[in-house]
């Protein structure tokens, strides 16, 4: 009989699927040779309608598995890119000023190793950390913000650091250029007016999209995507759903225009609450994140 406790092998002798994005196997996804790093952050203390998005990363994961490594669009296979994906941030429930610095630090250290980092979210709250560790390392940057919502409060229910002040903390810093917006307080809507901050609200209107989004953004791009931004009928499994929204190939042709005219330096995917919809919004959702790493990949190679 073979001696069990002397069997020193990571994995038994048997198939088994990775807990990783894409299920990836060792080799494609081990943190040295990966293009990306992509850090879970199970975060929602500060949603304000509909809780859940701390369930968000894991579903996006579990999901992940069931992609087509080969992108049809792209012409090439993701997965060989390499992405490594990190262990899940430990939320900091009491005050979200530190989690912010929380995944701040996470994100420079994966950056720091050379990697495209990108946030699985969690509320929205996690871009603000992860946007200012990018723009430390790339000053010229500039924030694309994909929402439904302006997110320009400058403090909303309590804090000044939750979802609803996300892209408010982000400006103070950089340039960030807001699209998708069809619904805002009256107070965003001054603040938008004073300081002249971009918005293309949703429809776009007689705007050259995507163009003219992309006229505004500088070199280097962080790309934040609240997927509230696209229409409840294709996401409806998120903590505020707002009628009218973007479509699929509206947030991907907006993608690849900017990965091709810009270079795509960091990203977060943020607001999947997967049990307010069908299991079919966390498969998109994780859809959204490949092509981001695939976008990014290709830019580089323009």
């Amino acid at each position: 009989m073979r001696d069990l406790e002397s069997d020193h092998r990571a994995v038994p002798p048997v198939p088994v699927t990775p807990a990783n994005f894409l299920a990836l196997p060792p080799e494609q996804a081990a943190l040295s040779s990966a293009f990306a790093a992509l850090i879970p952050v199970p975060i929602d203390s500060t949603t304000s309608f509909r809780s859940g998005a701390r369930y968000g990363p894991a579903a996006i994961i579990a999901a992940s598995a069931a992609l087509e490594d080969y992108d049809l669009e792209l012409g090439i296979d993701v997965a060989e890119l390499g992405i490594h994906t990190a262990d899940p941030l430990e939320p900091h429930v009491g005050d979200p000023e530190q989690m912010a610095l929380r995944v701040k630090l996470a994100v420079d250290y994966y950056q720091g190793a050379g990697k495209l980092t990108g946030v699985i979210g969690g509320d929205h709250s996690a871009a603000i950390g992860s946007a200012l560790a990018t723009l430390e390392r790339h000053p010229d940057l500039s924030v694309l913000y994909i929402d439904a919502h302006a997110d320009l409060r400058d403090a909303y229910q309590g804090t000044a650091w939750g979802h609803g002040s996300a892209a408010r903390r982000i400006a103070e810093h950089c340039p960030v250029s807001l699209v998708g917006v069809r619904t805002l307080a009256l107070d965003e809507k001054k603040h938008i007016d004073s300081t002249g901050i971009a918005v293309t609200y949703w429809p776009p209107g007689e705007s050259d999209f995507p163009q003219d989004i992309i006229d505004q953004l500088s070199p280097r791009v962080y790309v934040s995507v609240d997927l509230d931004a696209l229409d409840p009928a294709e996401m409806a499994a998120v903590g505020t759903p707002e009628p009218g929204g973007m479509r699929w190939l509206d947030l991907t042709n907006l993608l690849r225009g900017v990965a091709e005219q810009r270079e795509i330096v960091g990203f977060d995917v943020c607001e999947l609450a997967p049990n307010e919809g069908p299991a079919a919004n966390s498969y998109t959702a994780a859809k959204l994140v490949y092509k981001l790493i695939a976008y990014a990949a290709i830019g580089k190679a323009c």
